[in-house]
């Protein structure tokens, strides 16, 4: 199932930090925000732990597309905002993974499959198309 309910795509870059900032611009370029970066893999070392990957996470919001979905249905704020996670995967190579939006919209239907099927889905496409290798 994880399978297909997550996209993971090669990243261009060679670092998750050079990846995470690219996204962030490509974000910013395309009329949404980016409210935080977080750096997982800091995160729990703060705890004693260590996590041998570079893993982080990269939030994205568009006010007007989160409007439209939690007018009809404020459950699905645990949903938001979006994110995109960043990691070193085998080999050192870089990658990028976020929630199928095509996939979700249909499971939830309704106005939901309407703006994160159509819009944010769309959206989606054109902010990663210049970070990912594919």
């Amino acid at each position: 199932m994880p399978g297909l309910m997550l996209t993971t795509h090669e990243s261009r870059y060679a670092t998750v930090e050079e990846t995470c900032a690219a996204l962030t611009s490509s974000i910013e370029a395309n009329n949404w925000q980016s409210p935080a970066t977080r750096d997982m893999t800091a995160s729990i070392a703060k705890q004693g732990i260590t996590l041998d990957k570079q893993v982080s996470i990269v939030e994205l919001c568009n006010a007007k597309y989160a409007q439209e979905v939690l007018a009809t249905n404020p459950e699905v704020s645990t949903l938001m905002p979006c994110a995109w996670g960043v990691y070193e995967g085998e080999g050192g190579k870089i990658y990028v993974t976020g929630m199928n939006m095509g996939l979700m919209a249909k499971i939830f239907g309704g106005n939901i499959a309407k703006v994160m099927g159509g819009s944010v889905a769309d959206d989606e496409a054109k902010m990663l198309a210049p970070v990912i290798a594919e």
